[in-house]
């Protein structure tokens, strides 16, 4: 429940913060900076205080938050579309299909989520969609399918040999036609709770990517790039990484509570957390 709850709040930020919140581009240098040219404490006009060129850090952040969960979405849902075509190829052919895609899971597996995300953003960076996301969606979705794929297998794997496909298997039902009546509709719960895994990976991903200079580009207020303009002020103005990396910190945690409290719904069997203490 408090995933769900911190899942709504996001995207009731995400929604109309950047309409409530006013413009995150707006330099305000005479009013949004102290007599010394430094950021700003949180105040009545700025809840979250100014950044180094007199931005309302508020409105950059409801407005990153859009940004960031846009991205993640899309991310996700592209690695889940591949985890979930190889997962059930590899779960329902078995023999030697099995085995490629596997193998071909176990080598992507092998190389570090983020140091891959990182190179093939900073190739996409060279290329013509460099003004656009596509930098930063099409890494992390396709290099994150394989923890989907691996996880929709194994269930594959005991929902082929159950009565009811076998029995659609003797009654002459085709393979494509078994999957989408007989296969997908029973791995609804398991799409979802990796979906909300993804999501908090991909969110993460997306603040390091932007971070380094990898993720939307500018003027694009993101999350991760505010963490790398307001760290120079850590000391002086902290507000400008606490605001940022609080918002990662509680987006990443609802996302993974949210998956967590999926799984215990579509699989009670499994015990909760605190049990396992």
């Amino acid at each position: 429940m408090l995933g769900v709850v911190l899942v709504v709040v996001l995207l009731v930020v995400a929604v109309a913060g950047p309409v409530l919140a006013g413009d995150p581009f707006r330099l305000d240098i005479d009013h949004g900076l102290s007599q010394l040219g430094a950021p700003l404490p949180p105040s009545s006009s700025a809840p979250l205080g100014t950044d180094q060129l007199g931005r309302d850090v508020w409105a950059r952040l409801a407005t990153g938050s859009a940004t960031s969960l846009w991205i993640a979405a899309l991310a996700t849902a592209l690695a889940l579309a591949i985890g979930v075509l190889v997962g059930v190829a590899a779960g329902y052919s078995g023999g030697h299909v099995d085995n490629a895609l596997m193998r071909l899971v176990d080598l992507a597996l092998s190389f570090p989520f983020l140091l891959l995300a990182i190179l093939f953003a900073a190739l996409l960076r060279e290329t013509d969609l460099s003004t656009t996301n596509a930098p930063v969606i099409i890494p992390l979705g396709v290099i994150g399918w394989t923890t989907m794929a691996r996880v929709l297998r194994a269930k594959v794997l005991g929902l082929a040999r159950s009565e009811h496909v076998l029995a659609a298997r003797a009654l002459g039902a085709s393979p494509v036609r078994i999957v989408m009546r007989h296969l997908l509709p029973n791995l609804v719960g398991v799409i979802a709770v990796v979906a909300a895994f993804g999501f908090a990976q991909n969110l993460l991903a997306e603040s390091v990517l932007s971070y380094l200079g990898l993720g939307p580009p500018p003027p694009a207020p993101t999350w991760g790039r505010m963490l790398f303009e307001g760290r120079a002020y850590y000391r002086t103005a902290p507000w400008l990484v606490i605001a940022p990396g609080v918002a990662v910190v509680l987006a990443v945690a609802a996302f993974n509570l949210l998956g967590e409290g999926l799984r215990q719904m579509f699989d009670p069997k499994q015990p909760r957390w605190g049990a396992l203490r």
